[in-house]
């Protein structure tokens, strides 16, 4: 049975992919899909989670109708990038619920953040209030997305 680098045989990438479709499915339905009998299944799903390589299981809520249609994406610069002042910007960002995202980015700018809120008045309030005051912020800029063409998770991990 071959491996990749990850130390991931084809069963468990096969495991990965559907649950990463459908994490609800029965340990009996996996192991039929994946083609391995019931207990092997079990054993490394078992051990795909305590390796940390599945974190947990969640509901994918739709944002949409929940009124959370208005996503921005926006760049921020930093007046400091050294490591204590990385470290405090991200645990505050950690704080805000609106932001869905945060990627500290090697370019022209520190971190692009993904945020959400239900219109352009509540972004506002949230950057003015909450991602302008986060430390070390020097200056922001905003691009609003208007569609969201792919917003899937994982992809492909066979």
């Amino acid at each position: 049975m071959q491996t990749d680098p990850s130390g991931l045989d084809r069963f468990d990438r096969a495991i990965l992919a559907v649950l990463a479709a459908e994490g609800r499915v029965s340990i009996t339905e996996l192991a039929r899909r994946i083609g391995l009998s019931k207990s092997p299944t079990q054993a490394r799903l078992r051990r795909l989670e305590e390796a940390g390589v599945v974190r947990g299981y969640r509901a994918i809520v739709d944002p949409i109708r929940l009124g959370l249609d208005h996503v921005a994406f926006v760049e921020v610069k930093l007046s400091d990038t050294g490591e204590q002042a990385l470290a405090a910007f991200n645990a505050a960002v950690t704080g805000i619920a609106e932001i869905e995202q945060a990627h500290l980015i090697a370019g022209n700018f520190d971190y692009l953040l993904k945020v959400r809120t239900a219109d352009m008045r509540a972004y506002r309030r949230v950057l003015a209030e909450r991602i302008s005051t986060l430390p070390g912020v020097a200056s922001t800029s905003t691009y609003v997305a208007m569609e969201a063409v792919k917003e899937d998770g994982l992809g492909d991990v066979t």
